[in-house]
């Protein structure tokens, strides 16, 4: 096989995995906005990468460890929040410390991860595996199932989750919904963009989405649309220019964030 031909292969799987990826995050960030739940995606890849390193260190899928992990912790923080004891925020700061805690403990044991390690790290979209994209695929079809048998449900406790559960709506089971389909959405998420960088996947199109649009649906669309043209467009520009992909695409939402609000501004 070609050069040219082995590279487009690459390239192909880092646009379909991207596309999926950026699918999932465009919806679920919207819902994690309105809920004032954006920064768990913070505190989740933190924990993810203590996955990573766990997985490296025991020659296991890190992916794999990295979601059975994020599970666990973000089950954590639902069950540590719905006692009332600390708010949401202190949790997830607690987490975000004691998950690059363990990676960094778990890099101390084993140091030559080397530049598997740094792919998880900074984002190495081109290096996507042939699995990823199935598990992307995957991802996208429990989020779209997951938002699609739920929507009113889901809609009624993100604007008034008291009457929501006054009026029945089993809102702790969709709590966890929502923090089970993150911390899926967030393991996948590293691989694209990054520890450093993948909190901005999940809330810069929500964020863009809401400055132009007072319609939830069409919220939930134009979140999906600009985070797919962020993932997208930021693979073209890292392959014409050269440019590191995961910087690329922040860059390219931060663009379209920019415009949103001063089209917002002067409309």
């Amino acid at each position: 096989m070609s050069q040219s031909l082995l590279f487009s292969g690459l390239l192909l799987r880092a646009v379909v995995a991207g596309s999926l990826l950026g699918l999932a995050c465009g919806l679920l960030g919207v819902f994690l906005v309105l809920r004032r739940d954006a920064m768990i995606s913070h505190g989740l890849s933190h924990l993810a990468f203590a996955g990573v390193a766990l997985g490296l260190l025991l020659n296991l899928m890190p992916v794999l460890v990295s979601v059975g992990i994020c599970l666990l912790g973000s089950l954590l923080i639902l069950q540590l929040k719905e006692q009332g004891k600390l708010p949401g925020d202190t949790l997830i700061g607690i987490l975000s410390s004691a998950g690059m805690a363990l990676a960094i403990f778990l890099m101390s044991v084993k140091r030559d991860f080397g530049a598997e390690l740094v792919a998880y790290l900074f984002g190495d979209i081109l290096a996507i595996a042939p699995l990823e994209v199935y598990l992307a695929a995957g991802l996208v079809c429990l989020v779209l199932a997951g938002i699609f048998f739920n929507f009113p449900r889901l809609v009624f406790m993100t604007f008034d989750r008291d009457s929501a559960a006054a009026s029945g709506i089993p809102v702790k089971k969709l709590d966890r919904l929502l923090v089970v389909l993150t911390a899926v959405t967030i393991v996948l998420g590293i691989r694209v963009v990054g520890l450093l960088l993948v909190t901005g996947l999940t809330v810069i199109p929500a964020a863009s989405a809401l400055q132009l649009s007072p319609n939830f649906r069409l919220t939930l669309f134009l979140s999906s649309i600009f985070s797919l043209l962020s993932i997208i467009g930021g693979i073209l520009l890292a392959y014409l220019f050269n440019l590191p992909a995961s910087a690329a695409i922040i860059f390219l939402a931060l663009f379209l964030f920019g415009l949103s609000f001063l089209f917002k501004k002067l409309s």
